[in-house]
């Protein structure tokens, strides 16, 4: 079994992509999370951290397909993914937890394509925990916008539309049933069409309401060790209730609480299956005074270890009741 505790090292990557969002100005969110103290607290819990800086993708991707239709900026972001990949294959072979700091989560379709390509070569199986508002399962042929942060999820199993983004690059799936999506309170109707066909699992707002976080987390650590697996989080801002995380671009309300959220981060440090990490569309062009960074980082820390004992209140941070 693969335990957390036994990654010393965390690499960070910054990916500063915007183009798969409509809103522009994640491409800051990565300098966001470094200001908010993400490298120190990581090191203050015991981490050797190496940052990466961020990535800068070839400006000419070597891909010649054709790009689809209904798939805004294909080009650029196929850039970005084909580095990713590559990057984050390299990352996670080193032995490093890599923490991919973004950017929309268009990053993910690299990102997680790169480390399931390594776990796949060790021979176990890569899940992965979608902490997100939206269920990003849309292609190109179901899309209503054409943002392609709303296609991630659904490329990362292997849905079709998409076939020649990574290029060269292996494409390394995982199976419908290996993805979670936790927190969703925002589908296309075509979208969900989709994910209930391919099986995938939600945790929807209504039964995170009904149940609780603790127990639904747990059924899906319990699903992971029952396979020898590993877990892969990506966590989008906005699966948070706006009024705790205000900086991002697709403001949804319902969200987590700050204290769910804190729940979700302790019981998977706890469980030592999580391999990799996303953190996607943090927006500070829309955040007040660095308070959303500093909530993710807070996140974060829980993520790796850091108690409630050990935290000091948040810094001007206003945390609604509940």
């Amino acid at each position: 079994m693969t335990d957390v505790s036994h990654h010393k090292r965390i690499a960070l990557l910054g990916a500063p992509v915007e183009v798969g969002a409509s809103q522009r100005g994640t491409l800051m969110g990565p300098a966001a999370m470094r200001t908010a103290g993400l490298g120190p607290l990581l090191e203050e819990l015991g981490f050797e951290v190496e940052d990466h800086g961020d990535l800068m993708p070839p400006s000419v991707p070597l891909s010649i397909d054709t790009p689809p239709e209904n798939a805004k900026h294909y080009r650029v972001i196929q850039s970005w993914i084909q580095a990713l990949s590559a990057r984050a294959y390299t990352l996670a072979k080193s032995g490093a937890l890599p923490i991919f700091v973004g950017g929309d989560h268009s990053l993910s379709m690299g990102s997680v394509n790169g480390v399931a390509r390594h776990w796949h070569e060790q021979g176990r199986e890569l899940f992965v925990l979608w902490l997100d508002a939206h269920a990003d399962y849309n292609t190109p042929h179901t899309t209503i916008t054409g943002n392609m942060h709303g296609m991630s999820a659904a490329f990362l199993c292997g849905e079709a539309g998409l076939d020649g983004l990574l290029g060269a690059e292996p494409r390394a799936s995982i199976k419908p049933d290996n993805l979670d999506l936790f927190g969703i309170r925002s589908i296309d109707k075509l979208e969900k069409e989709l994910v209930h066909a391919r099986k995938v699992a939600i945790a929807d707002m209504r039964q995170i309401d009904e149940f609780g976080v603790g127990v639904l987390i747990r059924r899906v650590i319990e699903r992971v060790k029952a396979r020898n697996g590993v877990l892969h989080v990506s966590f989008d801002v906005d699966f948070l209730d706006p009024a705790a995380a205000p900086g991002v671009g697709t403001m949804v309300p319902g969200g987590a609480t700050y204290r769910e959220a804190h729940l979700i981060m302790e019981l998977l440090h706890d469980s030592g299956l999580m391999c990799s990490l996303d953190v996607v569309e943090l927006n500070p062009f829309l955040d007040e005074r660095g308070r959303t960074a500093r909530v993710m980082v807070e996140l974060v820390g829980s993520l790796f270890g850091q108690q409630i004992t050990d935290r000091p209140m948040p810094s001007n941070a206003i945390i609604p009741p509940g």
